[in-house]
């Protein structure tokens, strides 16, 4: 062969340069192909959050109580002077959702009015502008139920603060509270089950006390 035709063989790099273009156009290939991978992950982990946090809002929603009718107080004392040992209320599940558990507190010791330790899970407290009360003793009677302590879709508990009176085991409001919810006075009472939002309300105690009346 020839030395000049060996000379223009050498001197060509068109080969080179081709096998150069194709390393790189596989190199954007695969860091295209890891980058599509790991949105496609991204998406599909955030799909599936999206969709956890949507059924968790759902069941939270659906283990909501709800207050239906008016609040019913009863008076230890009647009077301009008077002070209240009682509140009753109605509750039934939010939206016929998940069965929450109404099992009764532990009467409370020495008739405190506050639950002992124990069973309940579903927790009542009490605030006003001079105190905090958590877990207060507590009683149900079921209506429209069957004969288990859970609150189910189209159930009713009618709920009492406190025992009947106050020799009953567990105590009411006035064995509770200090100072005693008297007239005028501004307060919450807030529910907590184990699962959904806490249900409260406030009210206001009227001038005049009535042995027993509507909180509206």
């Amino acid at each position: 062969m020839p030395k000049k035709l060996w000379k223009q063989i050498w001197k060509s790099e068109k080969g080179i340069t081709g096998l150069e273009t194709a390393i790189i156009l596989i190199a954007f290939v695969v860091v295209a192909a890891v980058f599509a991978y790991t949105v496609l992950s991204a998406g599909l982990f955030a799909t599936q959050k999206s969709q956890e946090a949507v059924y968790s809002g759902i069941k939270e929603v659906r283990s909501t109580l709800e207050l239906k009718g008016a609040l019913i107080a009863k008076a230890e004392t009647t009077g301009a002077a008077g002070y209240i040992s009682q509140i009753t209320f109605t509750l039934a599940n939010a939206l016929s959702g998940e069965p929450i558990d109404f099992t009764a507190p532990n009467a409370a010791s020495a008739n405190t009015g506050v639950a002992a330790s124990g069973n309940n899970t579903v927790v009542i407290s009490y605030v006003d502008d001079a105190q905090r009360v958590n877990d207060l003793y507590w009683t149900i009677t079921k209506l429209n139920a069957d004969a288990d302590d859970l609150l189910e879709a189209d159930e009713k508990f009618q709920v009492t603060i406190g025992s009947a009176t106050q020799t009953s085991g567990g105590g009411n409001l006035v064995n509770a509270l200090s100072p005693d919810l008297t007239v005028n006075k501004q307060f919450t009472i807030q529910i907590r089950a184990p699962q959904g939002a806490v249900l409260a309300f406030e009210r206001t105690t009227p001038a005049y006390i009535d042995s027993v009346f509507r909180l509206d």
